[in-house]
């Protein structure tokens, strides 16, 4: 196709694009006047029907549940798409570097300083990411606000020198088991129904109370499992950038 082609045809998809776009906003009702029979059902039967007061969780955990798990296997494939091509490139070109191997034990630019400081934030930041992922059906958050919160404390331990010396300890494993728990987990809620004679998804557990943490049927489950994939997923994905860059610092890998 020459290039005239292919801008002729950019152009027919953005003129497209355009009209829909602008047709959508031109139907969007006025600021502080929104306002749906989709919203006004959700809000009327959270509570009720579910126990919870977070209507999010309930739409994202349950009314449309399939849909999270969709978005479960999406983050899978791409955590499992960059290991296998990362651990692949290293074996292939030799750059795999030993675990007992010597190496720098500090990322540049880390100081006494910097290392106490994140440090020191490391348990704050996975005690929180646990309390976002626990009361997601509670307050605002879940499963995948608190897995990216529990990731942060990987950043922070890297950030404070301390990555390179646990990456003697290879738990490499035990990440990856996490990330096929996580996934397998949120799969196996949505399962429960089925086992039961109803349908994927379906709550089998008690509601509980309102308010309670001890609530909403599954929904808390259902976030634990999430909070585990997403968390896991996002700490891989590092774990193998890391790899890659001790690879390429002591010369095994492409620059």
């Amino acid at each position: 196709m020459s290039e005239r082609a292919r801008l002729a045809l950019f152009l027919v998809g953005a003129v497209g694009f355009g009209f829909f776009l602008v047709a959508g906003l031109r139907g969007l009702p006025a600021s502080g006047r929104g306002g749906s029979a989709y919203a006004d059902a959700v809000n009327s039967t959270t509570v009720p029907l579910r126990q919870t007061v977070n209507a999010v969780a309930a739409v994202v955990m349950d009314y449309r549940g399939f849909d999270t798990l969709n978005e479960e296997f999406i983050l899978f494939a791409a955590v499992t798409g960059v290991t296998l091509l990362l651990r692949e490139a290293r074996s292939e070109t030799g750059a795999e570097v030993p675990r007992g191997a010597a190496f720098d034990p500090e990322p540049p630019g880390t100081t006494d300083a910097i290392r106490v400081w994140t440090l020191g934030l490391v348990a704050p930041c996975l005690l929180l990411g646990l309390y976002v992922v626990a009361h997601g059906h509670l307050t605002p958050g879940g499963g995948f606000q608190g897995g990216v919160v529990l990731a942060g404390a990987m950043v922070l331990v890297y950030l404070a020198g301390a990555s390179l010396r646990l990456r003697r300890a290879n738990p490499m494993a035990l990440l990856d088991g996490a990330e096929g728990l996580g996934v397998g987990g949120f799969v196996c809620v949505g399962l429960l129904g089925l086992l039961v004679g109803q349908c994927f998804m379906q709550n089998v557990l008690p509601f509980g109370t309102e308010g309670q943490l001890l609530s909403a049927g599954f929904l808390p489950v259902a976030n634990i499992f999430v909070g585990l994939a997403v968390g896991v997923g996002i700490v891989l994905i590092l774990a193998e950038l890391l790899e890659q860059a001790i690879a390429s610092r002591n010369g095994g890998g492409d620059e």
